[in-house]
């Protein structure tokens, strides 16, 4: 923008007003020093103004060459830019620095009409309807930190700490003058009040925009589309906000999609969500969770990349002091259509949720499992969900749908399906069903475990797939470890197996979406209570120094769970331990690949055919599916499955033959 303004000849001073433009006091109108009049048509001035110069070639909007300029408005106290394209405002633009190349057009009303932080340091009641949860949010807030203010309240220091650093920026941000980024496009919108507005945002046919931050940048630009009503939010780089959503107090985080009649409240949203149709209350959701359905309601839990199906619905009171109780569903959950879960409830990672549990269950311990209702009892599957073609595409397909382009990602997230998180619970998982196992004996039908029941059959399977699954992360971690490094020797085995720190060798945790060592997040905690971490872009800078260093730490856990595995200090490993334990691995690759590929020829049975072929010939029927879904041998899922086992089997075989 320009920086050195004048004031207005005189003879421009009669060329505006024989253009239909209006002033009280002319001098009060500052302009840039190459500053014409000639596109400044039927204007009335008021307040301090600042002008830039309107000297572009023709822009084109919506199909139609326009000439910036101002015409048809009345703006107050304002400063705009250079060639900025401003028509049609019906009431009036008031209190905004308007940057260059902005469009703003069929607007009723632009204004700060107060003192604002656009947002920043608004009160979020999430989880906990009645407080006691609150969250102050701000531009720059991230699934970590958001994960810290919100879980550990116990931690009065670190809260009091987070909430003056939010409220230190809410007041550095504080202003009567709002601000439109350039290259930004405002279009037949309603009412935009006390709202901070970033560069390349596009705002086209919102209903009402009240004290938010739009934040854009040409990186990554935001949309806000039509008859979207945002109140007391904040919106991130890359998201779109369309067709009539409703955000009151909500903190939405990069690349996220919220609309179609979408309705959220007393939320945050972090990295990559989507919310359509369906309606949210008092929800912490981490990345990726993902809302499709109208009758689905999310409310007083909290979630992390979970896929809610048609008709999911939570209950956060028993009727009596109100809406107190909050659910935990842990990374990857699925539930199934028209599925309900009685709040406090926990259930375990990667788990599916099918039927209504009226019972409060924590199910944490068992990750990979079905907990399925039959009979009104909660019935619980142990590691079912590790051979399901479903876990493996979600693990496939979640780093392929960031649509962050924002060169500073707020948030840290790790894709890993196997990680120390989830393989401590499966050890863990398996330890309790062994246990339930020796005190009930071999012969008992069912087994009790936390409001659920375990039936036989599906112990024995959960013990089998529980112990595939150990033996696959810990293979694959001691074979990235050793695949590029010398092994001529056992003691060069040995002395490649040491690990570069002792970081990482007890419980890991996952703070929504960043998988890491418990006491490093420890760590963040006693430096944001020391002032050591003194601003959001440290504490996130800390978060993502642990997130970079999650191979480096997964190996001291592993290289842990090995020695206890082989009853040996790593020290004392032969190159004969070593191989013992990749041939396991392979025939637990195999084991588990086998068991994705019998689940994926499930789509392609009989019944799967059901509703092709409509005339009713067998023949057609199948070629009209094969048409449509193609066939089991050519699927690429299968294909990709079958490879695999074969590069799987031939990594396994060229260790081995390295070590030997």
């Amino acid at each position: 923008m320009e920086e050195k303004y004048r004031h207005l000849t005189q003879d421009e001073i009669n060329k505006l007003i024989k253009n239909n433009c209006r002033c009280y006091d002319w001098n009060d109108i500052m302009v840039a020093s190459n500053f014409t009049c000639d596109n400044i048509l039927n204007v009335n001035f008021s307040g301090k103004i600042k002008l830039g110069v309107f000297n572009k070639k023709d822009i084109v909007l919506d199909g139609i060459v326009k000439h910036p300029g101002i015409f048809n408005a009345s703006i107050n106290n304002c400063t705009i830019g250079n060639d900025v394209y401003i028509n049609q405002v019906r009431n009036y633009i008031s209190n905004y620095i308007v940057e260059d190349n902005v469009i703003i057009e069929d607007v009723d009303i632009l204004s700060v009409n107060e003192e604002s932080t656009f947002g920043n340091g608004t009160v979020v009641s999430v989880l906990c309807e009645t407080g006691g949860r609150e969250i102050k949010i701000c531009d720059f807030l991230s699934a970590q930190i958001a994960h810290v203010y919100v879980m550990y309240r116990d931690r009065t220091q670190t809260i009091a700490k987070l909430d003056g650093l939010v409220e230190a920026y809410a007041e550095s941000v504080r202003s009567s003058v709002g601000r439109i980024g350039n290259n930004s496009m405002i279009v037949s919108t309603r009412m935009i009040n006390n709202t901070k507005i970033g560069p390349y945002s596009r705002i086209v046919g919102a209903s009402r925009l009240n004290n938010v931050s739009i934040n854009s940048r040409k990186e990554a630009p935001t949309f806000i589309g039509n008859g979207v009503i945002i109140k007391d939010s904040i919106i991130s780089t890359n998201c779109e906000v369309y067709d009539n959503a409703l955000i009151y107090n909500c903190f939405i985080g990069q690349g996220c999609e919220i609309g179609e009649q979408f309705s959220a409240e007393q939320s945050l949203f972090f990295a990559n969500c989507i919310g359509l149709h369906g309606e949210a209350c008092a929800i912490f959701a981490g990345p990726y969770t993902v809302t499709h359905h109208k009758n689905t309601l999310l409310i007083a839990g909290m979630y992390s990349f979970m896929n809610a199906g048609s008709g999911t619905n939570f209950s956060n009171h028993m009727y009596k002091l109100g809406p107190i109780h909050q659910g935990i569903l842990e990374r990857g959950i699925k539930t199934a259509s028209d599925s309900y879960v009685k709040w406090p409830a926990k259930v375990g990672p990667f788990t599916v949720v099918m039927g209504r549990h009226y019972h409060n269950s924590d199910t944490s311990n068992f990750p990979f499992s079905y907990l399925i209702e039959k009979n009104d009892e909660s019935v619980l599957v142990p590691g079912v969900n590790l051979r399901s073609v479903g876990t493996v595409r979600d693990a496939q397909k979640w780093p392929k749908r960031d649509r962050r382009t924002d060169p500073d990602l707020l948030d840290s997230i790790n894709f890993n399906l196997l990680s120390p998180f989830t393989i401590n619970r499966v050890i863990k998982g398996k330890e309790i069903l062994q246990t339930l196992k020796e005190l009930s004996g071999n012969t008992s039908s069912y087994y009790a475990y936390s409001s659920t029941r375990i039936n036989n059959s599906s112990m024995q399977t959960g013990l089998t797939l529980y112990e595939i699954a150990i033996i696959k992360f810990l293979g694959n971690s001691i074979i990235s470890r050793l695949e590029n490094r010398d092994c001529s020797t056992n003691e060069k085995m040995v002395e490649s197996l040491k690990p570069e720190t002792n970081i990482g060798d007890d419980d890991w945790i996952d703070i929504s979406g960043l998988i890491a060592p418990k006491n490093e997040i420890r760590k963040v905690f006693q430096h944001i209570d020391d002032g050591t971490y003194n601003t959001f872009h440290k504490i996130n800078e800390a978060f993502k120094d642990i997130h970079s260093n999650y191979y480096t730490y997964e190996w001291t856990w592993a290289l842990k769970r090995i020695e206890e595995y082989l009853h040996k200090s790593y020290t004392k490993f032969t190159k004969t331990d070593v191989i013992d334990l990749i041939k396991k691995w392979e025939n637990a690759v195999v084991d588990l690949d086998n068991r994705l590929l019998a689940d994926a020829m499930k789509e392609f049975g009989e019944t799967v055919k059901i509703g092709f072929g409509t005339d009713g010939d067998i023949s057609e029927r199948d070629k009209d599916f094969s048409s449509v879904r193609g066939d089991y041998e050519t699927n690429t899922f299968v294909v990709a499955t079958k490879k695999h086992i074969e590069t799987k089997t031939a990594l396994g075989e060229k260790m081995i033959k390295k070590l030997s």
